[in-house]
């Protein structure tokens, strides 16, 4: 469980005193304060989780205007007021400004754990609403990680020996595989499974915000910063960061992730104390990391504390066995969406389903069934409903190419540049590009035996530029 961080202020020492011992014996992090205006610069830099504070305190600033100034600086800032039996009219009017609970001296010890108890759980009620409302839209794609072949067996057997671990995770694969959905699975095995999951998609977050989404802000740290900001490093205490599209992450960004990961300690933008988090670091790469390392477009001591455990999720293509029982999957999810009946999906279907090689992997699976799903009259998805890339696949050649119109996959004898010329007729320069272009591509996929890093290397582009062009001909 995660070490809440409790301020305690009072003008009266001997309960600031009581406070202090009371809540450390209980397991909390306190800091004590005797004026409310010592108190609120500390909390600028160092925002805690509860704040405890009497509520009539000499110097000109009482209980009341102390909590205004903490809502100020953070909204989500949880107050319970010290109060005594003649005040309670103002601890009412202090539960109206914003205050979460109050108790009344004289007190008892019991009464004070069972105030702060209380106030802790509605803190984390919070956390987790929050976190509730950042996740609504991550599950659209399947529930769960489904498939039997031999190497999802493997998969399934490595989440559990490294779900237990404290060990940075790595996960590489294809777009659409499922890292998230490993990296979930890999969270509901391990001792964290109680503790916040958080997400950060490092590629679909504005440059600019990246830092303070990830770290949070101080009040005032920029433009528009009118308030204190949780990042999602700190909303994640106690459970597990998972940074998706990792290798999209900006230089600068990366070389305080690389702090964070050896320090386990973070700054807020504009902020100058190091808070300290007891997280559970997974990332994921649908590129080629290795070779973004070797351009210089990921930092290698990075990649290095990332990938102590690497996870490789396998393509579609190469588990095709699968394919059945996830298609099966989709069909009863969209069932129920579409209010629909289908049965099932005919033999030609799914023949057609099983032969298309899918560069979008299960997500683009799970698309063609739900185009299927609002095209199909019938109580069968027939190959008509198919998207035409999956029905026309078995008219391409085994590269997955388009059928060339200049002689298919022969090799190709390019002419001296010279040589070349425009016909009187005219020619569709952009077509004859890309019959040379496709040609070229088949021809080094056939020498390479079918490898496409090889073929990629036999045309000097990179991995990811015949990967790319391979899906635009798809």
């Amino acid at each position: 469980m995660p070490r809440y961080k409790i301020m305690i202020v009072d003008d009266e020492k001997s309960m600031r005193e009581f406070l202090d011992i009371m809540l450390k014996k209980e397991g909390y992090d306190t800091v004590t304060f005797p004026s409310p205006q010592s108190a609120i610069e500390h909390f600028r830099q160092n925002p805690c989780d509860l704040v405890i504070t009497d509520l009539k305190m000499p110097g000109g600033m009482g209980g009341v205007d102390f909590l205004k100034a903490l809502k100020e600086l953070s909204a989500d800032v949880v107050v319970v007021m010290i109060t005594a039996y003649a005040s309670v009219d103002s601890a009412v009017e202090a539960m109206k400004a914003g205050a979460y609970d109050y108790f009344t001296k004289p007190f008892n010890v019991e009464e004070i754990k069972m105030h702060i108890k209380r106030a802790i759980e509605h803190k984390s009620l919070e956390r987790e609403n929050i976190l509730l409302k950042k996740n609504l839209k991550i599950m659209s794609g399947f529930s769960n990680i489904i498939g039997t072949s031999r190497k999802m067996t493997e998969l399934y057997g490595l989440i559990m020996s490294v779900a237990p671990t404290k060990t940075n995770i790595l996960i590489a694969g294809e777009s659409g595989t499922g890292k998230e959905l490993v990296a979930r699975a890999i969270h509901r095995e391990s001792t964290r499974k109680e503790r916040p999951f958080v997400t950060v998609n490092c590629g679909a977050i504005p440059e600019s915000l990246l830092e303070s989404e990830l770290f949070g802000h101080v009040r005032g740290a920029f433009t528009g910063a009118v308030s204190d900001k949780t990042g999602l490093a700190e909303l994640s205490e106690g459970g597990t960061l998972f940074l998706d599209e990792i290798t999209e992450l900006p230089l600068n960004l990366q070389v305080k992730l690389l702090r964070f990961i050896q320090e386990r300690s973070f700054r807020k933008v504009g902020g100058t104390a190091d808070i300290p988090v007891d997280i559970r670091l997974i990332a994921a790469a649908n590129k080629d990391i290795e070779e973004e390392v070797r351009c210089n477009r990921f930092r290698e001591d990075l990649f290095y504390r990332l990938n102590v455990i690497r996870i490789d999720i396998p393509p579609l293509r190469e588990r095709k066995e699968d394919i059945p029982k996830i298609a099966r999957y989709f069909v009863q999810k969209y069932n129920k969406e579409f209010g629909k009946d289908i049965k099932g999906i005919s033999e030609e279907a799914m023949a057609l389903l099983m032969d298309y090689d899918y560069s979008g992997n299960v997500r683009e699976l799970e698309n063609a069934i739900e185009r299927a799903f609002a095209l199909e009259p019938r109580d069968h998805i027939s190959a008509v409903s198919l998207p035409p890339a999956i029905r026309d696949y078995r008219r391409r050649d085994e590269y997955g190419l388009p059928a060339s119109s200049a002689g298919g996959s022969a090799s190709v004898r390019l002419k001296d540049p010279e040589e070349m010329g425009v016909p009187p007729d005219g020619i569709d320069l952009e077509k004859t590009v890309s019959e040379i272009e496709k040609n070229l591509i088949r021809d080094a996929l056939k020498k390479a035996g079918g490898v496409k890093k090889e073929a990629a290397k036999l045309l000097g582009i990179s991995f990811r530029s015949i990967r790319y062009k391979l899906n635009k001909y798809e």
